[in-house]
């Protein structure tokens, strides 16, 4: 996670107990200004500018987050804004220039706001002077930012308003607030595109990626009105990733895909031809192998179950998450197949089991009844079934069956029941855990869990199965996806390869 600079949480923190923000609420703030300055540092927005906070809690949001804590969460980065409105006031003054007259305006200004308690009786006294005389209100109003009066009338804004409306600045051209952004919430729009992915039955992951560049569309038009979206702004983004950001050609393909779902399925808009888009450079990846060796070596140094675990996606071809999501009524001992429910593609298969791990797998099977045997009688609701699964039936979630291979090693919380269910490790467990295996083993290359799946095919292609067999046993759609692992093995000819120069002259060719 990106850190807030020292410097500016100690004056943030000194900025909310001024005006007597203290104990768990002040905690809260901090917090929040914390995830802001992530969010904005990870997806490249300006912290200061008004465009990030409709993008922040629709980040919120999407995180589950309740309306409550998307409401404290802009009044504190709202606070953040005053607070840094105050410090430049405090320079300005300083420097000698005025700057009366420029105040952060909201759309809802004209409402009524409740005033903002504070502790020091000479504030109470003062703001009860300034109700009751207009002068004396005017001439608070025309003061400096840099005075209590002016931070009070920032914060009090700060504080009460609503979290999905927007701020507008009006500053100067040099200042890093936007003027006249539009700062239109795609609220709707993300609960659009949610309802269309889950009608397709595509993964979470899906849903989250195509989130993801949403997002980022919407932080490069500024928030604008998904009404007035066009094929324009779709191809100005598309260039900029390939231009500015650099991305894959891989990378850019996923964008367009995931924006072009957007357009047809939650905006209801035809997206139409797309030319004149900068292509991001595509280059040819050959993936890394390991050796046989090499594979022992890190196999060695991996604790249970993450052995297992690596085992099987070397052994299986497995991906990482086909693996993770592996239940006990997928083994079949008897015939040594492991069947690969809902893989990449909602595609199932049949991958034959390694003889050598048969023993492993009774073992860990055995620790999966035991762990769901104190579940059981501490009361657990079980675990989490797809899609709707456990309205049809309905103890399926406490069913030895269905429980993970690689169980989580604590229960999560549901939130909106309140009940304790059982989910499947993590995948950055088996990260780190590789990675530590990895470190200690000074090896050459970079080892990530889907190298592999990578070693698995070439392995087999080495061993001169044919392409079509590996085909199916990596899942993959086309074959011309499997043929990549043909340049990673040696090419095999009734000759050794040479350069023509060493050809005798009978074979010259001449």
């Amino acid at each position: 996670m990106i850190r807030v600079p020292d410097s500016v949480q100690s004056q943030y923190d000194e900025f909310l107990t001024r005006y007597g923000i203290s104990g768990r609420e002040l905690s809260e703030f901090r917090r929040w200004l914390r995830y802001y300055w992530d969010f904005c540092g990870k997806y490249g927005h300006d912290r200061l500018a008004a465009a990030s906070l409709p993008l922040f809690l629709d980040k919120l949001a999407s995180k589950r987050q309740s309306e409550e804590k998307r409401a404290q969460a802009s009044r504190a980065v709202k606070a953040y804004w005053a607070m840094v409105r105050e410090e430049r006031g405090r320079r300005s003054e300083v420097g000698g220039q005025g700057i009366s007259g420029r105040e952060i305006e909201h759309p809802t200004s004209n409402i009524q706001r409740p005033t903002l308690k504070f502790q020091e009786n000479g504030d109470k006294a003062k703001d009860k002077a300034s109700d009751k005389d207009p002068a004396t209100r005017t001439r608070s109003r025309q003061g400096s930012l840099g005075s209590v009066g002016r931070g009070r009338d920032l914060y009090a804004q700060a504080k009460t308003a609503p979290p999905e409306s927007s701020l507008i600045c009006r500053e100067s051209q040099n200042t890093d607030f936007p003027e006249n952004v539009t700062t239109s919430s795609w609220v709707r729009e993300y609960d659009e595109l949610r309802d269309a992915i889950r009608l397709r039955n595509y993964s979470d992951r899906t849903l989250k990626t195509y989130r993801h560049w949403v997002r980022r569309l919407q932080g490069y038009t500024r928030s604008k009105a998904s009404r007035d979206l066009t094929t324009e702004d779709v191809k100005a983004f598309l260039t900029h990733l390939a231009v500015e950001e650099h991305v894959a050609a891989s990378t850019q393909n996923q964008a367009f895909n995931a924006l072009l779902f957007f357009f047809r399925h939650a905006l209801g808009k035809e997206f139409g031809k797309v030319d004149g888009v900068v292509r991001a450079k595509r280059r040819r990846y050959i993936p890394v192998v390991l050796t046989r060796e090499e594979v022992n070596t890190i196999l060695t140094r991996l604790e249970p179950p993450y052995d297992l675990l690596v085992k099987l996606l070397y052994g299986c071809g497995l991906r990482i998450s086909e693996c993770l999501d592996i239940r006990v009524h997928w083994l079949n001992l008897g015939d040594r197949t492991l069947t690969v429910h809902d893989g990449k593609g909602q595609k199932d298969r049949t991958v034959p089991l390694p003889e050598t791990l048969i023993p492993d797998i009774r073992g860990q099977l055995q620790r999966v009844w035991q762990l769901h045997h104190d579940d059981l009688q501490a009361g657990y609701a079980g675990v989490f079934l797809p899609s709707q699964l456990e309205k049809k039936y309905k103890n399926a979630a406490k069913d030895y069956i269905w429980q993970w291979l690689f169980a989580a090693k604590r229960l999560s919380r549901v939130a909106a029941t309140g009940e304790f269910r059982r989910y499947h490790m993590q995948g950055k467990e088996v990260h780190r855990a590789l990675k530590r295996a990895v470190g200690g083993c000074a090896l050459t290359k970079r080892v990530t869990p889907h190298t592999f799946r990578h070693t698995f095919a070439s392995h087999l292609l080495k061993a001169n199965y044919d392409i079509r067999t590996i085909q199916e046993l990596l899942g993959h759609s086309d074959v011309r996806t499997t043929m990549i692992y043909t340049h990673t093995v040696p090419s095999r000819t009734k000759k050794d390869r040479k350069s023509p120069l060493d050809f005798p002259p009978s074979e010259g060719g001449g």
